[in-house]
């Protein structure tokens, strides 16, 4: 056997991707070179590790195998080289961190000064909804969350970061032309909502339920940009973030509305399972917020507090 540690790298793309030309994107790489880099660890081995059929790629029983393999053997390759820059005393590691839609305006400010300073971390941030976030602390497959609204039934460390302010809020040219008092916008206007599982869409089902609010007609977008649009667009009204749509009020594009018992007031917290043991790059990202994250909210979120 003589295959190398690249050609290991492009076959998990594919199985990974299932397709040549998926994999030749995540790599950066021409399709002809992902398949070149294929066929020369393929011709290592007896037996097929993919087979194609009808333009789709399906990875053999074997070629899994050699797959669970290949990452094994880049795991241990990846840790070496973090050993070998923290013998340099350098900050190596990996940092996973997994994101609630909307926090997606929040994270990277408080992650750009820290990852910068140590080029040997090697980050990731899944931004999805709140049910997908808690799934990820669940099960352990991250190191730290961002969340507006805690999980009550996990048992978690947290730290906060800024407030969270959600508002009633429409297109500026649908708002101007509406009728009557505030009070009717529920009773007499279509209402835009996140898909289930967004803590946006709970917040404003709370507050819905709480007040006894009637619903004039129902409309559901799958993300907050989405929303945003469809509320810039005249379709209706929703409860939603500051944080996501500031920029189109500013704009006028959309407008906040006064209304009773708004905005809902939460919080942005970093948190993370009490129980888990911290790498030495999740404990420094820690410490590093809790001497920064002050100087970095008053840079950046001013507004907000």
């Amino acid at each position: 056997m003589n295959y190398t540690l690249h050609q290991l790298r492009v076959f998990l793309a594919v199985v990974d991707h299932t397709s040549v030309t998926k994999a030749a994107d995540a790599l950066h790489l021409t399709q002809p070179a992902v398949s070149i880099q294929l066929k020369k660890l393929q011709d290592q081995f007896p037996l097929p590790l993919i087979e194609v059929i009808g333009r789709k790629v399906h990875v053999t029983s074997f070629g899994k195998e050699i797959a669970e393999g290949a990452r094994h053997i880049l795991d241990e390759v990846e840790a070496i080289d973090y050993r070998t820059q923290q013998y340099q005393g350098k900050l190596a590691g990996k940092l996973s961190i997994s994101v609630v839609s909307t926090g997606k305006y929040v994270m990277p400010y408080y992650l750009s000064d820290f990852v910068n300073a140590h080029p040997g971390i090697d980050f990731s941030m899944d931004v999805t909804n709140k049910l997908t976030v808690v799934s990820h602390l669940e099960q352990n497959s991250v190191d730290f969350a961002l969340v507006s609204v805690l999980p009550e039934q996990l048992s978690l460390e947290r730290l906060s970061l800024l407030p969270n302010s959600l508002h009633l809020v429409a297109g500026t040219v649908r708002e101007r032309s509406r009728k009557g008092p505030v009070e009717l916008i529920f009773k007499e206007q279509p209402l835009l909502f996140r898909e289930q599982g967004s803590a946006t869409r709970n917040a404003m089902e709370q507050f819905i339920l709480q007040h006894d609010l009637p619903i004039y007609k129902r409309i559901e977008l799958t993300s907050n940009e989405a929303l945003k649009q469809a509320i810039i667009a005249g379709l209706g009204y929703s409860i939603m973030p500051m944080i996501g749509i500031r920029n189109a009020v500013e704009r006028g594009d959309i407008a906040i509305i006064d209304y009773p018992q708004l905005p809902i007031i939460t919080e942005w917290n970093l948190v993370w399972l009490k129980a888990k043991k911290l790498t030495p790059v999740a404990t420094a990202f820690i410490d590093f917020l809790k001497a920064e994250k002050q100087r970095i909210t008053t840079a950046q979120f001013s507004w907000t507090m």
